[in-house]
């Protein structure tokens, strides 16, 4: 049966941070409550580094030491650590809240089947049950979390309706190469047939920003955008769309940009790579007429 805590001890170069120490302190604290032995371990390449806990009133420390564990990595320590701890056998592991740790802790946590409890401020013990607390909702709230323990459920006498399922978009405007994207300057429903016209002169996905999607213009698989699709095509045309950053997020990364709008202080034209400051009801007409001459 696992017994006693093992606290890992982060270090740089040997020198132990701030964040370790506080574990040892929470380690042996809970130790003592619970009568149980507290092991620190030390990973590093040099075995004189876990010195430096000789004098903190631990019942062992273990130095687990190879050439790789030099320097910091994931695999590496996890690897280690991943040792230690089958072969220790613990009933806890405490580790410093580090970046560090948080890079690598879940990692080690997968391999046991185990959860990982951050930001844990404190443990208690109650009849032997070891309550953690952390901190959620940036600090405004502790949440207790403890062992998970087998529930009785009783008779089940309702029966659940077919669990509720989006429609599956009909295009996925994340695999187009160029994008014909429209915005409230193209004024009327109608209208969309102008735009569709470029879509098909560049061989083109027709798109929208949020509003027309909403007026139900065109599907809402259509829309590009924070609550949208986030698209990255080679070409990106915006017709009649301001720029509002919630666009802007989905279409940004395109690796070209051409906007077109009537007002030349329209955030678009911010991240365009092409802009033109015109009435797209006649700048429109003649891209489709230069495309096709193109074209042959």
């Amino acid at each position: 049966m696992p017994n006693g805590i093992i606290i890992f001890t982060e270090h740089r170069d040997g020198a132990f941070n701030k964040a370790s120490f506080e574990a040892v302190a929470a380690g042996q604290q809970l130790g003592a409550t619970l009568g149980q032995p507290v092991s620190a371990v030390v990973l590093s390449a040099d075995a004189n580094v876990a010195q430096g806990l000789a004098d903190y009133k631990l019942d062992r420390v273990v130095s687990v030491e190879n050439a790789k564990l030099s320097e910091y990595t994931p695999d590496g320590y996890a690897d280690a650590l991943e040792s230690a701890v089958r072969a220790l056998d613990p009933a806890y592991v405490l580790m410093p809240h580090t970046y560090l740790v948080r890079d690598f802790a879940p990692k080690l946590a997968a391999r046991f089947g185990k959860d990982v409890i951050s930001d844990c401020v404190r443990a208690s013990v109650d009849g032997g049950a070891v309550t953690f607390s952390r901190r959620i909702f940036l600090g405004k709230i502790d949440a207790d979390v403890v062992e998970s323990m087998p529930v009785e459920v009783g008779e089940v006498r309702m029966k659940p309706e077919a669990p509720f399922q989006e429609v599956k978009a009909a295009v996925d405007l994340s695999k187009a190469e160029v994008i014909v994207a429209i915005g409230r300057g193209i004024k009327g429903q109608d209208n969309i047939q102008l735009a569709q016209q470029l879509a098909d002169a560049l061989g083109a996905e027709l798109a929208a920003s949020r509003p027309i999607c909403d007026a139900g213009w065109l599907p809402i698989d259509r829309q590009i955008g924070s609550s949208g699709q986030t698209v990255a095509p080679k070409l990106y045309v915006a017709l009649g769309i301001s720029g509002a950053i919630q666009h802007l997020v989905g279409m940004k990364n395109a690796r070209t940009i051409v906007a077109v709008n009537k007002d030349p202080e329209a955030p678009i034209f911010d991240i365009a790579d092409y802009g033109i400051v015109g009435d797209l009801f006649e700048v429109v007409p003649t891209l489709v007429e230069e495309i096709k001459k193109l074209k042959g």
